[in-house]
């Protein structure tokens, strides 16, 4: 039986809940987990763990970013270069990219700080993280505000260039999919009726069934 929450469980204190909605809990939907890199106004390499962003497009190729806050690195970055890159770790390079979390500081560069190794983008102004597999070279379109104290934006980036390695192109070899490819984000699912809460999880995709074979 299914059972419907248009307010906040009464057993989920929103007040722990850090910013994020009830709903991102109880729905528990997964997003890609990257790594955004950019350039801070000192020239100093700046990355930020990220999630809540999905990839379409219809004329080119776009990534939007859900929530980002406009206190943090990556916004501030972002406005002043017009550019990142967004960068995917498999599951050798996922604590490292972690680490920078660590190693924010406005003149550190956060991604040798962290272990791994900056290069230069090809097309932007921007570094990328050698170690993950995937890198999506970007220029910022737009930018919407989320709420009316305007502390969370949802940004448009459209992908210019793409560096893959070239060991994840055969997916009856390495791939993209598998403890191999990209990670998801799991937000710490909580149960509605009980307020249960679980550990954020670290997931993968694990190919089912082509649409003909279901």
């Amino acid at each position: 039986m299914k059972k419907e929450f248009d307010a906040c469980p009464s057993v989920i204190d929103e007040s722990k809940l850090y910013g994020f909605s009830w709903m991102e809990h109880v729905m528990a939907i997964p997003s890609p987990l990257v790594v955004v890199t950019t350039y801070k106004a000192n020239g100093m390499p700046n990355a930020t763990m990220q999630s809540w962003c999905t990839f379409t497009g219809e004329e080119g190729y776009h990534c939007i970013f859900a929530s980002v806050h406009k206190s943090g690195h990556m916004y501030t970055s972002l406005k002043e270069r017009g550019c990142c890159v967004i960068n995917f770790p498999s599951k050798d390079a996922f604590m490292k990219c972690m680490a920078t979390i660590e190693h924010n500081g406005f003149d550190q560069d956060e991604i040798t700080a962290a272990g791994l190794t900056a290069e230069p983008a090809g097309k932007i102004d921007a570094p990328r993280i050698r170690e993950c597999f995937l890198n999506l070279e970007c220029e910022l379109e737009w930018e919407r505000d989320l709420s009316a104290d305007g502390a969370h934006a949802a940004m448009c980036l459209k992908i210019v260039s793409v560096l893959m390695d070239e060991m994840h192109f055969d997916e009856k070899e390495v791939g993209r999919y598998g403890e191999s490819g990209y990670l998801y984000n799991i937000h710490s699912p909580r149960n509605p009726e009980t307020g249960d809460v679980s550990e954020t999880y670290v997931g993968v995709i694990k190919k089912y069934a082509t649409y003909d074979e279901l």
